[in-house]
This record gives C-alpha cells, sequence and structure tokens, in this order.
C-alpha cells in the first residue's frame, strides 16, 4: 500500500523554516513564517493567555470530552468578538475548530455537503492553503484579482470586473481584515459595493478573519464582518485565535454559520456538529477555554486588549521605519505602501530572482511571491532589510 504514495508538493513556507535554520550566516533574517516575534525575536506568550492558564491549572477538575461543537461559553464569547450585535445570536450556528485552518476546512466541507456544484471564488493571492484544500477536496474554484503588482495595493476595478461572473449559490471567498499574503486591503466604501453585488447576485460569502486586532483595532477590523453578516441572507465566518491571543499551537478556531433567521440555525449546527464528528470528534479545548476566560474576565480583557494593542502599534511601527528608511536609501515614495497595508504581512510586488537575491547575497528569507512577515522585524533589522531591497534592485 505504501509503495503506492507519491510525494507531495513542497510547502514553500515550511521549507524556508529548514533552510533558514541550516543557514549559517550571523544576521540572517527571517521574514517568511507567519508567527508573530517581539523585538528579542521571541514569540512570547502574552500575560492575560499566562494568567487565565494559571486560574485553570487551579480550577480544572476534569479532562472529559467537551461537545462535539466544542464549549458553548467559547462560542458566545468569540461570536461577541467578531460580530459583537450586528447579527442576532439566534441566527448563529458555530462550532470550535483545531484552528482557523480547522475552520475554513470545516466550512469548505459544509459547502460541499450543502451545494456540491458550488465554486468558490478565490482572491489571487490568497493564503496558499485555501487552494490547497479546495483542490484536495476536489472543489471548483475561480481566482478573481485582487492585488495589484504596480500600486502594490488593492486592484478593485479587476476584483469587481471578475467577481461580476459569480452566480447564485457560488462563494465568495474574502479576508475580513490584514489580507494574507498582501497586507493590501478594501476600504469600507469598496466593501460596501462587494456587499451589493452579492445581494444583486445571490453569491455567498466566507469571511477568513485570522487577524482581527493586528491591523487598525480591534472593533475596527471587525468592521467589514459585521457589515457583510448583517446584511446578506446567509454567510459563514471562519476566525482564528492563534495570532491574536498568540497560543498558536493550541489550534483554536472557530466556524460561524449566520443564517437570515432562527428557523435554519437547528440544520445548520447539526451539520456542523456532524462535520467535527467526521473528522475528529471533539475539538481541542485548552486553548478554548482560556480565551473564554480571558474575554469574560474583565481585568484579563484589559491586559489583553492592552498587550494586543501594544502589538498592533509595535507593527505599524515598523512598517512606518521601514517605508522611511526606504524613501531615505531610494530617493522616492515608491515604497510608501508598506506604512499603508495592515496586518502580519506586505507583498513588496518583485520578482521570484529577487527574493532568491535576497536570500543568497543577504541572507533575509521571504516567501518567493515577496510575502515578507512584517512581525519577523526589530528596529535594528530593518535598516538592513531597506538597504538589501536598494542593493539588489528592488
Amino acid at each position: 500500500m505504501f509503495a503506492n504514495l507519491k510525494e507531495q508538493p513542497v510547502d514553500k513556507i515550511l521549507s524556508l523554516v529548514k533552510a533558514y535554520r541550516e543557514d549559517p550566516r550571523d544576521g540572517k533574517i527571517d521574514l517568511g513564517v507567519g508567527v508573530y516575534k517581539n523585538a528579542e525575536g521571541v514569540t512570547p506568550i502574552m500575560g492575560a493567555v499566562k494568567r487565565a492558564e494559571k486560574q485553570l491549572w487551579e480550577l480544572e477538575s476534569s479532562k472529559s470530552y467537551v461537545a462535539l461543537a466544542g464549549d458553548p461559553a467559547f462560542s458566545t464569547a468569540m461570536i461577541n468578538l467578531v460580530l459583537g450585535n450586528s447579527v442576532a445570536h439566534d441566527n448563529i450556528a458555530s462550532i470550535a475548530t483545531p484552528g482557523g485552518t480547522g475552520a475554513i476546512r470545516q466550512a469548505f466541507e459544509l459547502i460541499q455537503m450543502a451545494n456540491p456544484d458550488a465554486r468558490v471564488f478565490v482572491s489571487n493571492p490568497t493564503w496558499p492553503n485555501h487552494v490547497s484544500m479546495l483542490n484536495y477536496l476536489g472543489m471548483t474554484h475561480v481566482a478573481y484579482r485582487y492585488f495589484d503588482n504596480e500600486t502594490r495595493g488593492v486592484d478593485f476595478d479587476g476584483m469587481m470586473e471578475d467577481l461580476r461572473g459569480v452566480k447564485a449559490g457560488d462563494i465568495v471567498l474574502l479576508h475580513g481584515c490584514c489580507h494574507n499574503p498582501t497586507g493590501a486591503n478594501l476600504n469600507l466604501a469598496e466593501w460596501q459595493i462587494v456587499l451589493d453585488l452579492l445581494n444583486k447576485t445571490g453569491a455567498i460569502p466566507m469571511i477568513d478573519i485570522a487577524y482581527q486586532g493586528f491591523g487598525d483595532g480591534l472593533v475596527e477590523d471587525a468592521a467589514a464582518v459585521r457589515l457583510i453578516a448583517s446584511s446578506v441572507p446567509e454567510c459563514l465566518v471562519a476566525a482564528s485565535c492563534s495570532k491574536n491571543f498568540g497560543i498558536y499551537r493550541e489550534r483554536t478556531g472557530i466556524l460561524m454559520a449566520v443564517s437570515a433567521d432562527g428557523s435554519q440555525r437547528g440544520r445548520n449546527q447539526e451539520s456542523l456538529a456532524f462535520l467535527n464528528r467526521q473528522n475528529f470528534s471533539f475539538p481541542p479545548d485548552h486553548g478554548a477555554r482560556l480565551v473564554t476566560m480571558v474575554l469574560s474576565d474583565p481585568d484579563l480583557r484589559a491586559d489583553w486588549v492592552k498587550e494586543l494593542e501594544d502589538v498592533r502599534l509595535g507593527m505599524l511601527g515598523l512598517r512606518e521605519q521601514l517605508a522611511g528608511e526606504l524613501q531615505r536609501l531610494s530617493g522616492s515614495d515608491r515604497f510608501g505602501f508598506l506604512a499603508q497595508h495592515r496586518g502580519m504581512f506586505s507583498r513588496l510586488g518583485t520578482t521570484p530572482e529577487m527574493v532568491e537575491r535576497l536570500r543568497a547575497e543577504h541572507g533575509i528569507y521571504m516567501v518567493g511571491d515577496s510575502r515578507m512577515n512584517i512581525a519577523g522585524l526589530n528596529a535594528q533589522s530593518v535598516p538592513i532589510l531597506a538597504q538589501a531591497i536598494i542593493d539588489v534592485g528592488v
């Protein structure tokens, strides 16, 4: 049997990790994997999470299974965080999942159950795992234009032209904030235009929000998701706690299915629970319980909000520093987009050959499409990166 297995495609991001670790050079810079690092290059455990973990250790009395859909308190806390009061909670079915990836996978499988002929429209580019999972499931997907390599902003005209090809029942996958991998985002006026098209065509939005709080703030980053969810007959929302709670290895996420009224909620909930049962039975609970504690305890929540805001402002500061350094070195404003992008990532919009030169000549590691993790920088490495970008001729 095993002899029939085929070699799998190399994961470009994970292969970078191996290459970086094996590089003996001092001063090398890792801008590949999407993990937040502080100025010391460490991915810290947030103080509020650490305090919640200590409380949980003292109070937890059982490691028995939770419900198939996860702890209801986790769902309530996350629905409040992501959707607020924009949608009646009686209209929302939800399940806890192993990370945002698990939420995306369950969303795709739910779509496949409900409408095997549905096409999924995905931005070009998008998070590579979106397309990888769709291919694995044998689902039809269609790319729509998103990033303009010349302006390094959103190609909104191209996006809308491509989305005019959607029809009723098609799925439009959208990034709720902090677009991965580009860092370029729609403004609320553009979101309204997308919303109008969705309602006109009958296409169904699926929103991936993995970086709430990393862009313009917790509430601001949720504004587009709340606008869409409150204004369409039905939608799917997949959220991750990996980044904004710093619990990457705990695999904590949630999938929400929002319907126009409460009459469909029961069937939606049954279907979501069924999918959990088929794929992994009960979802992980440790990270979900920590998130619930942080969001439910006023003191822990206040500490978490402050920590998250410090992270957000730190990344904005690095963006502004890098854009300023590149302006000084290049004598032009052509890198100003770096300060305008939001979240952990920006796409330089250069060639794989230039990216390879950055690695070979300067020890700077980023994904071949020129996506770089801003959170992998610090105040000392920004000038090094800026000089390398200029030296290779980006």
